[in-house]
């Protein structure tokens, strides 16, 4: 059986910088994922630049087969070591996943990964490097293989340092505190996504901090389960007679299931003998985005392509889904962001409409725009995609 493997982030800048001093970085490998989360010396522009580029050197070295051992020690050669404490001006944690549950993780400073499965923290056996060029500094290795359902959570110091000199927590909130909150998020949800373990730690960080972000915080997840599947569909079929293969499509697919387009739900609505009911609390309350309506059997249904172009928009400008709208743009990014393979089925018939040149110019013509929503899918939120036109 295939697995999938989710990786996910969240980031809270340090009070009063724009800029976060740790990075986190992930490409899809061959046959897996790359993540990196570095934390550079510092706050502000100067550790961003050190953290962006510890994240993409150790992504560049890994994904071109360097060995995830000589990469960590040519990192720590290049990068440059703080004359006062004698410390690198970078900490980084470096894992290598691959989609059978292959994971190799190399760690230099950050605070050690936890390893989560059957609700429980897994002790793992490191091998420790030694490193020449510091003497205040560790490396650890970590080979394991996880199974379905196993997480990996890591983290930069601003997590288990928040709180600290406070009267609930002197000490900081420490590994102990942040293995316990992870626990508890897992025992009321068992099937909580790497997103939103991610910020529910990073978040809860800010909390202890006095909701006055002490240190940058990041926090980021690997989770190796099932995958969730989405079904997208967009575009009446080129040929009349194509509706109700298109209608046997949607019955036959297991997973959630997303119409984009009047007309096309109104195709579905006929061929499968269910209705579509407009949210009319939508209509009345107005904004830019057209209301979405209610089809039983699916889980979204909007209007097609200014919906889908905004929402594309979204994605590429990493835009946070807490800061928008309650809106269709809003539940489709959420819906595409909490799946794993995405399954596009695009009707090919022109809609004269949108050729017009003196409307928006989000209005595409609908298959470049489905495949740059794929594009962006795969490359910067790691999903996988597939399309296929009618």
């Amino acid at each position: 059986m295939d697995y999938f493997l989710e990786a996910d982030y969240y980031q809270i800048c340090k009070q009063g910088y724009l800029a976060c001093g740790d990075s986190f970085y992930s490409i899809k490998s061959d046959d897996g994922i790359i993540c990196v989360l570095a934390d550079g010396l510092g706050s502000g522009i100067k550790a961003s630049v050190l953290a962006t580029l510890t994240t993409t050197m150790a992504a560049g070295f890994i994904s071109s087969k360097v060995d995830i051992k000589h990469a960590a020690e040519i990192i720590l050669e290049t990068l440059p070591v703080c004359s006062y404490r004698n410390i690198g001006y970078s900490t980084f944690t470096i894992i290598d996943a691959k989609h059978d549950g292959h994971v190799r993780i190399i760690e230099h400073d950050n605070p050690p990964y936890v390893l989560v499965r059957d609700k429980k923290i897994l002790k793992v056996e490191k091998q420790e490097i030694p490193i020449k060029t510091f003497r205040k500094s560790n490396l650890y290795y970590s080979d394991i293989q996880l199974i379905p359902e196993d997480r990996i959570v890591y983290y930069s110091d601003g997590v288990t340092q928040c709180g600290m000199g406070l009267p609930y927590f002197p000490l900081g909130w420490q590994e102990s505190g942040v293995e316990n909150y992870l626990l508890s998020l897992l025992k009321a949800d068992r099937s909580m996504s790497a997103g939103e373990i991610s910020k529910n730690i990073a978040q809860k960080a800010r909390e202890y901090d006095a909701n006055s972000a002490a240190d940058d915080i990041s926090c980021a997840a690997l989770y190796l389960r099932n995958p969730r599947r989405t079904l997208l569909i967009t575009g009446p079929p080129y040929k009349k007679e194509h509706d109700a293969i298109l209608a046997q499509i949607a019955t036959d697919f297991v997973g959630r299931k997303v119409i984009c387009g009047g007309t096309t739900s109104a195709i579905l609505s006929r061929e499968l003998g269910i209705p579509v009911k407009v949210n009319l609390k939508e209509v009345r309350r107005g904004g830019e985005v057209p209301p979405t309506a209610d089809m039983e059997g699916f889980d979204l249904v909007t209007e097609g392509t200014i919906t889908l172009a905004r929402a594309l928009r979204a994605l590429e400008e990493d835009t946070s889904i807490d800061d928008m709208p309650e809106n269709a743009v809003k539940r489709l990014i959420s819906i595409l962001l909490d799946s794993d393979i995405i399954e596009f089925v695009v009707g090919t018939k022109i809609n004269e409409a949108h050729q017009d040149p003196a409307l928006p110019k989000d209005l595409e013509i609908r298959r470049n725009l489905m495949k740059q929503f794929s594009k962006v899918l795969e490359n910067k939120h790691l999903k996988s995609t597939r399309m296929l036109f009618v």
